[in-house]
């Protein structure tokens, strides 16, 4: 188990994070091409398709290489990737929560605003998961929701270290102020058993990971139903 990871994106600000005191975190988990922006990473994790050029070069002591035999059964244990949000960000909290245990875990560049006229990565302009058209990703702050709520469930906060604009909606904190435990927030339980049995009741379990070869089987007015259940989970 351990007290504080940090959850690193490819937003703008991403590079900032180079700077902090990156000891205040027992794991930095990059996801994609966020290891370029911190070379102090812990964790880096991708899906299979991510193009090997863009991998690390060298794999210090100390860090490790996580890709789909890992974060798909660590995923599969929170219910899947139907319910859970088919993009990495979240993929990279589940595998988190279930081999790391974290109490608190701290996202930064992971906001999923991307302006059609601006910068969307530190990179420069990438292509961002959540823009696609994929049935799970119809309401990104009811995928946060879902995650904030296993989290809580076995102890852990969720906070977010952006200053800015973000899909997210997680408390803010301030990296410079991350000191002592923080509290899970709290939710309501009957309205997130509710959820459970929707999803249950949906059966849009895929143990592969792989359920984009199965998109024909999914209602979106029933995922839609779900999200919305996971939102009224939470009332801040």
């Amino acid at each position: 188990m351990m007290d504080r990871i940090l959850i690193l994106g490819s937003g703008r600000a991403a590079p900032q994070a180079a700077q902090w005191d990156l000891g205040a975190f027992d794991a930095v988990v990059a996801i994609n091409n966020a290891w370029r922006a911190v070379p102090q990473w812990t964790h880096h994790i991708h899906p299979d398709d991510f193009p090997p050029e863009r991998c690390p070069d060298v794999v210090a002591a100390g860090q490790q290489v996580i890709t789909s035999p890992q974060y798909v059964p660590a995923q599969n244990a929170y219910g899947g990737f139907v319910y859970a949000g088919g993009t990495m960000a979240f993929t990279a909290a589940y595998w988190a929560l279930h081999a790391l245990r974290p109490k608190v875990m701290c996202f930064f560049g992971c906001d999923m605003v991307y302006p059609a006229t601006a910068q969307t990565h530190f990179y420069g302009t990438g292509s961002a998961d959540p823009l696609r058209d994929d049935p799970t990703l119809k309401s990104l702050p009811a995928k946060a929701r879902r995650l904030q709520y296993f989290a809580a469930a076995q102890g852990c906060a969720v906070v977010n270290l952006s200053d800015t604009d973000s899909v997210l909606p997680y408390p803010r904190q301030d990296v410079r102020a991350l000191s002592g435990p923080v509290a899970p927030l709290s939710f309501d339980a009957a309205q997130a058993a509710l959820a459970h049995r929707m999803e249950e009741q949906a059966g849009y379990y895929v143990p592969s990971g792989m359920y984009w070869t199965e998109l024909a089987r999914f209602s979106q007015n029933t995922l839609d139903a779900i999200d919305a259940a996971w939102i009224a989970a939470f009332r801040d």
